[in-house]
């Protein structure tokens, strides 16, 4: 097929993925349920295994290249919520519940695979990858939903936060993988802290140079040159910083994730936008981030198979439960509860144990990995997708009934 053909071909895909999406999210809005359950249905109704109107093969350098873009700027998008004020009174308990308590997540999940019969390394990537919470779905459910400012601002912001080091965990695991696989060195805990600790610095370090820069050229009274062109010093940004912190062996995701950070909190370094640039800026970032999804999670669920979902159904709805009921409270209570400075009541603590949604980033590290033929993919994927549609289809729609019932809901002079 000559390159041309090619292009015509991923021109047609691309027209139905926006398509799909535009049509997937009005139903959304309409019915009230997050977009990303329409998108993976649809993907799934249009993908090989069905209608076969998409097919968009994971290794392609087409789903890479909207995978890894899609990624970083839904990285950012969540790292620009994270707000400065938070930190002051609960920097304690983001700091460790993003960090350690990604890793005690993941521990708990890869240990329980390991229980049913998962490959020990396969079941600790499965772990890595599941670990984060989803921004791009809990943010809008925040949105929707009163609760209060400081239980939804530590959530959001974990959210935001821990994406970067769990794909940061993954990427670590994905290494020792494809390392013990040509016969490199065995897996090593020091090693791995190591390179963690090596990555998510430096990510952070490249992050925040390029956004520091990126913000005095958008927001500076007399350097501000592209003032009226952030979403593409936006798009550069992105662009340097995840190159940038990956040619020093370093995390994108973290350099992503901290551009977005400098670019939410613009106005502590005294680089605010005027109001008109500021709203077009944020209407043009939501836009991309909702088709950053869109074509997210319909090229997922375009390469569900069905016949491993049937291998593996029954290890991913009992690893679900024990994601949601042990898991995640375990890493909420662990990391969060002794936080003196932030003083978290009981209920506070059930509430954040039960607001976790699986989401966009362990669907996108999942088409990265495919791509890279990365060994045990077959069951990671398998079970990811499981654990997005349940997060998603049982918590997403509970939250707001388990925030009146804690008595976490803002009353009505509150908003």
């Amino acid at each position: 097929m000559s390159s041309i053909d090619i292009a015509k071909m991923d021109l047609l895909s691309v027209a139905i993925i926006v398509v799909i999406g535009l049509v997937g999210s009005v139903i959304a809005k309409k019915i009230k349920i997050p977009d990303i359950v329409l998108f993976l249905l649809l993907g799934i109704s249009i993908g090989p295994a069905a209608l076969n109107l998409l097919n968009v093969p994971a290794d392609s350098t087409m789903n890479q290249l909207i995978l890894t873009i899609g990624a970083c700027f839904l990285l950012f998008d969540g790292g620009s919520t994270l707000r400065f004020a938070v930190l002051k009174e609960i920097w304690i308990t983001l700091l460790v519940i993003a960090t350690i308590g990604v890793l005690v997540t993941g521990a708990v999940m890869a240990a329980f695979g390991v229980w049913l019969g998962i490959p020990v390394m396969t079941a600790i990537l499965l772990g890595a990858v599941t670990a984060s919470t989803d921004p791009a779905t809990l943010v809008p459910i925040f949105k929707q939903v009163p609760i209060k400012d400081r239980v939804a601002q530590t959530v959001m912001s974990e959210s935001a936060l821990n994406d970067a080091m769990g794909a940061i965990a993954t990427f670590a695991v994905v290494g020792v993988v494809l390392g013990a696989q040509s016969g490199g060195e065995s897996f090593n805990i020091l090693t791995a802290l190591g390179d963690l600790g090596w990555e998510a610095g430096i990510g952070l370090a490249v992050g925040a140079l390029v956004g520091y820069v990126a913000i005095v050229l958008v927001g500076h009274k007399k350097l501000a040159v592209f003032q009226d062109f952030e979403s593409f010093v936006v798009l550069m940004s992105l662009i340097a910083a995840y190159l940038g912190a990956d040619a020093l062996h370093a995390s994108g995701f973290m350099a992503v994730f901290t551009l977005g950070v400098m670019f939410g909190n613009k106005d502590s370094f005294g680089l605010p936008l005027p109001h008109v640039n500021q709203e077009n800026f944020e209407r043009d970032l939501g836009n991309i981030t909702l088709l950053m999804r869109t074509f997210i999670f319909i090229l997922l669920g375009s390469q569900v198979s069905f016949s491993l979902l049937a291998l593996y159904w029954w290890q991913g709805l009992v690893l679900l439960v024990v994601f949601m009921f042990v898991a995640r409270p375990a890493a909420v209570f662990l990391c969060a509860g002794p936080d003196r400075n932030a003083k978290w009541t009981l209920k506070e603590l059930i509430f954040m144990s039960w607001t976790r949604e699986t989401g966009v980033i362990p669907a996108a590290l999942v088409g990265i990995l495919v791509g890279m033929k990365v060994p045990g993919m077959d069951v990671v994927g398998s079970i990811t997708f499981i654990f997005i549609l349940g997060t998603i289809l049982i918590q997403a729609p509970t939250t707001a009934p388990l925030a009146k019932k804690l008595g976490l809901l803002l009353e009505p002079h509150q908003k």
